[in-house]
C-alpha cells in the first residue's frame, strides 16, 4: 500500500497538472483506482445531477478515458426531481445532467458496458438539507467515487488488450434521483445495440460495506449468471477475498439478485446484468440498504449520502486502508473476470 508521504505527494501532483497517464503502466492492482476515487472526491464533492462540479468531473473522466486512448465524449440530457418542503409543497427542478460515454470497438458487435455513478446525493426534501444528506460538500468516496476510480483503472488496464467484443465505459448521473441516466442511456440505445449488449456491470459503493457483493439481476438468465457472478465469486475466492452474493433472506430479493442500482433498467429490458457493491445484506432489513453494524463510528450503520461521513478524513479515520484494500480487491477480480468475458487475445 501507499505510504502516507507518497500518496500526499501525488495528490499534491494531481493539483498541479499531473495526469495519471504518465504511468504507462501501475505498479500494483489497485493503485489507479485507490488515487482517481480520492482524487475525484476531495477534487470534485458535491457532485448533484446537473450542477457545476458534476460537469467538472464529467470533463476530468472524459480527458482521463481520451488518454487512455478511448473514444470519449460527455452527453448530456435534461432532466428533473421532484423536491419536498418542510411544509410540504412539492415543486420540480429542471436540471442539464452529464454522463460520460468511453468506447472501444472489439472485432465483432456484441459489446460489454462497464458502469459507474459519477453523481453525489441530491437533496430531496428540506429534512434532507437538515440531517446533512447530500449537498455541497459530499465528497461521495464510497458513493460513488470508488467505483469510478475502479472504472477508470480497468479502462487504463484494458487500453492494450485485444478482444473479440467490445467494450463501452459509462459515467451515469441521475442514479441518486432514480437511474435516470441509466434510463436515459437505454432510450438512446437502438434495438440492435441492446442485442448485441452481452452484460451490463455496475460498479457501486464499494467502500463501507463489510464484505464485496456480486449479484445477477433477476432476468440473468442462468447460464449468464455462471459465467458472470458465480465466477466472480468464484475468482474472490481463489484469491483469498471476501465475497458474496445475496442470501436471499428478505422474500422482496431472490437470492443471488442486487436491487435498486443503474443496472435495474437494464434487467428490466432484458439485458443481462451485475452488480457490484459492497454492503451486508444479512443485516437490518436485509435488503442491502445496511451497510455494516451500527456504531460509533457508523450510527446508521452506514456512509451514503451523508456529508460527515462518506469523507475521506473520515473513512480513512475509521476503516484505515479500507479504500487502498478494496480497489485492489475488486481489480483483482474483475481485470481477469473482464478479459475472459470479452475474450482477450481471441
Amino acid at each position: 500500500m501507499f505510504s502516507a508521504v507518497r500518496r500526499s505527494a501525488i495528490c499534491l501532483a494531481l493539483g498541479v497538472g499531473f495526469t495519471f497517464s504518465a504511468w504507462a503502466a501501475p505498479a500494483r492492482l489497485g493503485e489507479t483506482a485507490d488515487l482517481q476515487t480520492r482524487h475525484i472526491a476531495t477534487v470534485f464533492p458535491g457532485r448533484m445531477t446537473g450542477s457545476p462540479a458534476e460537469m467538472l468531473a464529467a470533463d476530468y473522466l472524459q480527458q482521463q478515458f481520451a488518454l487512455y486512448g478511448y473514444q470519449s465524449d460527455i452527453r448530456r440530457f435534461n432532466t428533473r426531481y421532484l423536491y419536498t418542503t418542510k411544509d410540504g409543497h412539492q415543486n420540480w427542478h429542471n436540471v442539464s445532467a452529464s454522463q460520460v460515454i468511453a468506447a472501444r470497438e472489439g472485432k465483432v458487435p456484441q459489446q460489454i458496458i462497464i458502469m459507474a455513478h459519477l453523481d453525489t446525493y441530491t437533496p430531496l426534501t428540506d429534512n434532507d438539507v437538515n440531517d446533512n444528506l447530500g449537498g455541497l460538500t459530499l465528497q461521495g468516496v464510497d458513493d460513488n467515487a470508488s467505483g469510478l476510480g475502479v472504472m477508470l483503472e480497468l479502462a487504463q488496464r484494458l487500453k492494450t488488450v485485444p478482444t473479440r467484443y467490445g467494450i463501452r465505459f459509462i459515467a451515469t448521473s441521475g442514479e441518486e434521483i432514480g437511474s435516470l441516466g441509466a434510463e436515459n442511456i437505454l432510450k438512446r440505445m437502438s434495438e440492435s445495440e441492446k442485442k448485441n449488449t452481452l452484460l451490463v456491470i455496475n460498479l457501486d459503493n464499494l467502500v463501507t460495506g463489510d464484505k464485496l457483493y456480486f449479484n445477477s439481476g433477476k432476468n440473468t438468465p442462468a447460464a449468464v449468471r455462471k459465467l458472470t457472478r458465480d465466477r466472480a465469486l468464484k475468482l474472490a475466492r481463489q484469491l483469498g477475498i471476501r465475497a458474496a452474493m445475496n442470501p436471499g433472506l428478505n422474500a422482496k430479493y431472490s437470492k443471488g439478485t442486487g436491487c435498486c442500482n443503474d443496472a435495474e433498467p437494464f434487467d428490466k429490458a432484458g439485458i443481462p446484468v451485475l452488480s457490484v457493491e459492497s454492503t451486508n445484506w444479512s443485516l437490518g432489513e436485509k435488503d442491502g440498504y445496511q451497510q455494516r453494524a451500527k456504531n460509533k463510528a457508523f450510527p446508521k450503520g452506514t456512509s451514503w449520502h451523508q456529508a460527515t461521513l462518506d469523507n475521506q478524513q473520515y473513512l480513512d479515520k475509521w476503516l484505515p486502508g479500507r479504500i487502498e484494500k478494496r480497489s485492489h480487491d475488486v481489480v483483482r477480480v474483475m481485470l481477469p473476470l473482464l478479459k475472459e468475458l470479452a475474450k482477450a487475445g481471441k
